[in-house]
This record gives C-alpha cells, sequence and structure tokens, in this order.
C-alpha cells in the first residue's frame, strides 16, 4: 500500500501547481487587455478628431447662413459676418416670404412627394414581377431598368423637352412630375429587388398553396416585408426630386410651376448685392428638409440601416 500511495504521489501533481498556474493565466489576460487599451486609445482619438474636424467642416457654412441671414445689409458689409453683432433682424426672411416662397413650396412638396410615390409604387410592382414571377421577360425588364444608370439626365434634355411639348405638359407641375418619376427608377428598383430577393420562397409558396395570388402575395407579404426598402428607397428619392434643378429650368417657364431650387436661383440673380436676402432664402428652402428628418429620424436610420445591410 504504501509503494501504491507513493507511485500515486508522483503520478499525481500537486495541488498547489494549478494554484500557481492560475495567476499566471490571469495575469497574461490582463497584460493583453492592457495592451489593447493602449492600442485602441490612439485609434479612438484619431476617431474623435476626425469627428470634430468633419463636424467643423460640416456645421461652419450652415452657421455662416444662419448668422447672415439675420444681419442687416449695411451691417454685413461693414462687420465681420462670422460673428452676428447687434443689428439682428427678420427682414431678410419677410422679404423672401413676400417674394412667392409660399408658392414655390407648395410647388416643390406636389412635385417630390407626386414623382416619389410614383417610382416606388412602379418599382415595388416591377421587383415583385422580377422577384417572385421570374422569367426571361422580367429579367430583360430589370436589365433595361439598370440601364439607366449609363444615361446622362443631360443626354436626354432636348428629346424629353421635344416629348414634354407634344404632350402640352410643358410649364405644368406633371411635366415635372412625370420625368422626375422615371429617372427615380433605376436606383429605387435596384434598391426593392436586392430586399425583395431576401424573402424567404418558402413563405410566397406556403400562400400560393392556401390559394392566394399574386395581389395577395404582394399585399400581405412582400409590403410588410418591403417596409425598409420602401423607406429607403423613398428618401432618396425625395431628396433627389426636391433638389432637382434642371427640369424646372428646362420645363417650365413661368412662377406658377417654378420650384424651390428654381426660385433660390432666380431670386439671387434679383437680388445679387443683397447677401444676407439670399441667405435667407437659401435657409428657407432648406427648412422643409431639416424639419422632416427631425420628424423622421428614427424611421429614416432604420430604413437606412436595412437597405444598406441587405
Amino acid at each position: 500500500m504504501t509503494k501504491q500511495l507513493s507511485e500515486m504521489d508522483v503520478l499525481v501533481p500537486p495541488r498547489h501547481s494549478e494554484a500557481a498556474v492560475a495567476p499566471r493565466s490571469v495575469a497574461r489576460l490582463s497584460n493583453g487587455r492592457r495592451r489593447r487599451r493602449n492600442t485602441s486609445w490612439p485609434r479612438r482619438a484619431a476617431t474623435t478628431g476626425l469627428a470634430l474636424v468633419w463636424l467643423i467642416i460640416v456645421a461652419a457654412p450652415l452657421y455662416y447662413m444662419l448668422v447672415v441671414s439675420l444681419e442687416r445689409t449695411d451691417t454685413f458689409l461693414s462687420s465681420n459676418p462670422w460673428f452676428p453683432s447687434l443689428g439682428v433682424t427678420t427682414d431678410n426672411y419677410v422679404a423672401v416670404m413676400e417674394s412667392g416662397f409660399v408658392n414655390y413650396l407648395l410647388n416643390s412638396l406636389i412635385v417630390s412627394v407626386s414623382a416619389t410615390v410614383l417610382s416606388v409604387v412602379v418599382c415595388l410592382l416591377g421587383a415583385y414581377a422580377v422577384v417572385v414571377r421570374a422569367s426571361r421577360l422580367t429579367g430583360f425588364v430589370f436589365r433595361v431598368f439598370l440601364t439607366g444608370f449609363a444615361v446622362p439626365i443631360q443626354a436626354l434634355m432636348v428629346p424629353l423637352y421635344i416629348e414634354i411639348q407634344k404632350l402640352n405638359l410643358y410649364d405644368s407641375l406633371l411635366g415635372l412630375i412625370l420625368p422626375m418619376a422615371a429617372f427615380s427608377l433605376p436606383v429605387t428598383v435596384l434598391i426593392l429587388v436586392n430586399f425583395l430577393r431576401e424573402v424567404p420562397p418558402e413563405l410566397i409558396q406556403a400562400m400560393q398553396v392556401d390559394g392566394a395570388g399574386p395581389l395577395r402575395i404582394l399585399w400581405s407579404l412582400a409590403i410588410p416585408i418591403s417596409v425598409p426598402a420602401i423607406v429607403t428607397a423613398g428618401i432618396f428619392d425625395f431628396i433627389a426630386n426636391w433638389n432637382n434643378f434642371l427640369f424646372p429650368l428646362i420645363l417650365t417657364q413661368s412662377s406658377s410651376a417654378a420650384t424651390l431650387p428654381l426660385s433660390v436661383f432666380q431670386f439671387q440673380g434679383n437680388h445679387f448685392a443683397d447677401v444676407p436676402q439670399i441667405m435667407a432664402s437659401v435657409a428657407l428652402s432648406a427648412l422643409p428638409l431639416f424639419v422632416a428628418y427631425i420628424l423622421a429620424r428614427r424611421r429614416i436610420t432604420s430604413g437606412l440601416a436595412a437597405g444598406f445591410g441587405k
């Protein structure tokens, strides 16, 4: 028995050796964490510095615009425009409002919202046909949509102008809505097709077995699942339509069909030397987009994240 116990003592290592190994492993882990902290600190500092620089680059023009828009013309010419003076006034905004700003704002809202809704509805039906009703014809139509990325808008302005004239849509809001919706189709259908391809085919097959038709599947399955993609596409289309300057410049003539970007350009030409009023017009034209972002920032963030995640 004594020999066996002695052999067991030799084979089995003492317990205090395990206790000695544990502090070493803990020390190694702590050293690794310290190294990671030491290496991550410069990265965080560099990221914070770049973020601050980018914030200054973005915020400086906005600050300049707001400060100058509240200055009088004589005060602006005689003082430093980067620092607000005591001569703060809202007369510049009153002058912009009296120049027909409300009419231009309503035109921009009607054109942007209508063109966005039209392009999203058409592309949603097209994306559903490409993904669910896949065939050679739908594949060819999808490729035709994508060729719109290779065609610049400027190359089609002359035939577009002639076609709008033949349709008697020149100098009308409908003559702006249809071209804007048409040129929004490529990016919109691309976003929706890529999103709908992630829908499990089993869900579509299960609804088909239950007797659901194409419209039922579209309304009950495709649209609820595609809400993030629809929001993403709608955001891009609305911003592009709101800031569109070329179509109102070429396809309109009177002030009754002019939009905000064109009105700001015309206002700048009429008030070339009055920089505060020009800045007030720019601030008012950007205000609706800013308010829309504040009200729908959560939906915008989730929609963009879902769209880019797909």
